[in-house]
């Protein structure tokens, strides 16, 4: 345990996060001239479109930025057991996640959430903890956390789908299969023994209280 521990700050003290947070908050790109007017997200008819869509960026890209926090810290523990290959390559495909939305923001000059520095450390706080009490414990952690990024997903498609799904066509691809990547990745923590953990409902709803509440104040700060 003392070992994992000892694993676990080292890793803090060389994780990314911080350059991650600065590339994330000075991002931007130059206006350019285009044949085609956006890529993913269609220009905005008003302002309520605008900040509609400007909330659902902004909050998938903090939960992404969260996930991928997570995963390093469980990463920092467990890199070197037989978990390790697994949660890296669910934290890859985090990774690609976290790149694309990177891109939308800057195309579409959104600003990410002003509390990026506090998911930082929250979230590899998390994935290390987790990771301290053993794999079926980091899976729990993965369960509860995909589940609810996943059941958030879904609430933006149902949203977007009764506005217009024509217009958000691009938009709601990218969200179908980030959300599609999120249930694999539920599944796999069932699969390697999430629910055996001692008092695992009540860590599941303890977890997803505080992603709920992450996302509640990412959609609005």
């Amino acid at each position: 345990m003392h070992g994992a521990a000892r694993t676990a700050l080292h890793g803090w003290s060389n994780a990314v996060g911080p350059a991650m947070i600065r590339q994330c908050l000075k991002r931007r790109v130059p206006l350019q001239l285009s044949s085609r007017a956006y890529s993913v997200v269609p220009t905005p008819c008003d302002s309520e479109e605008k900040e509609m869509l400007d909330r659902i960026l902004r909050v998938d890209h903090a939960g992404e930025y969260g996930a991928n926090r997570i995963y390093a810290g469980q990463m920092a523990v467990l890199g070197r057991s037989s978990a390790g290959p697994l949660i890296q390559e669910m934290w890859d495909q985090e990774k690609k996640h976290l790149n694309k939305f990177n891109e939308i923001l800057s195309e579409n000059r959104v600003r990410p959430t002003a509390l990026l520095p506090l998911w930082n450390i929250a979230g590899f706080a998390l994935g290390a903890s987790t990771a301290l009490f053993g794999k079926e414990m980091a899976m729990a952690c993965t369960v509860a956390v995909e589940e609810s990024i996943s059941e958030h997903y879904n609430s933006q498609i149902r949203a977007l789908m009764e506005r217009d799904p024509e217009r958000y066509t691009e938009l709601l691809q990218v969200i179908k299969e980030f959300r599609d990547d999120e249930l694999e990745h539920h599944d796999t923590g069932l699969e390697h023994d999430a629910e055996s953990v001692p008092g695992y409902w009540l860590l599941k709803n303890a977890i997803q209280l505080g992603c709920k509440a992450a996302i509640y104040a990412s959609q609005r700060v």
